[in-house]
């Protein structure tokens, strides 16, 4: 991973919704790398113990805490916990999400509500829970979104509803609390290897092949990457409002060729 010029993140606070696994570990220990204080949050206690020791192993000054983000009045606890311990959050990711595939007429109610309920509803508590304990100016909150927030896909239309609410939260977040010193943007990864998700969408050959030819760069991003982006987003000062697309130009469509 490209480095940041020296640890860009030394004495600051960065608190990572599902930062036990995927893209949201690898953002954690990027974060650790630059010398921030890490705390990662899940659902489940034994995933955060694995995370924090991995963390740890590495050199990194992390702590780990268990919420879940569709229950505010958990995350707002942990959001007070992290701040009476480093002393205020610099940095927050909202990364907890879920998804699977189901068409529109089969998806049930609870289905559907529980994609909109873990990934924006979780996203709008992280934000606001951590809000009264964010250092001003020069906070920094990070939602992880998707294609699916600006593109309609068949067979996902709870994560596409969910994804693009995200966005304009997103938006909407960084119009409301600029003016408080509180920068507020996305990062949408587009196929990230190395993922739980990845390998159920294309556990054959033909399937990565299927996938990498509609990205123009024709490979799979790294998780290493989106860990690029989110450093740089919480390093970016005069960036704010960006729904920041990391996915090898998937957005871009193919150009008129399918």
């Amino acid at each position: 991973m490209t480095q940041l010029p020296g640890a860009a993140l030394r004495g600051r606070s960065a608190i990572v919704f599902g930062g036990t696994s995927g893209i949201n570990l690898g953002i954690a220990r990027a974060f650790c790398a630059q010398g921030a204080h890490v705390f990662v949050v899940s659902r489940k206690q034994e995933n955060v113990n694995a995370a924090v020791e991995s963390l740890r192993g590495d050199g990194g000054h992390a702590d780990g805490l268990v919420a879940d983000v569709r229950d505010f009045d958990a995350v707002a606890a942990i959001a007070a916990a992290v701040a009476e311990k480093a002393g205020g959050i610099d940095i927050v990711v909202s990364g907890a999400a879920g998804n699977f595939l189901a068409s529109a007429e089969t998806i049930s109610s609870n289905g559907f509500r529980t994609v909109v309920d873990i990934d924006l509803i979780g996203t709008f508590h992280a934000a606001r829970a951590c809000h009264p304990h964010l250092r001003t100016p020069g906070a920094s909150i990070i939602n992880i979104t998707a294609p699916q927030g600006a593109k309609p896909m068949i067979d996902q239309v709870h994560a596409c509803a969910a994804k693009a609410g995200v966005n304009m939260l997103t938006r909407c977040l960084a119009l409301e609390w600029g003016p408080q010193g509180i920068r507020v943007n996305a990062i949408s990864p587009g196929p990230i290897g190395e993922t739980e998700g990845m390998r159920r969408l294309a556990p054959s050959r033909e399937a990565v092949d299927a996938i990498t030819g509609v990205v123009p760069l024709r490979r799979f991003g790294t998780i290493a990457e989106i860990a690029e982006a989110a450093c740089y987003l919480a390093c970016a000062d005069y960036v704010n409002g960006v729904v920041l697309d990391v996915d090898g130009g998937v957005m871009l469509g193919t150009g008129g060729i399918v």
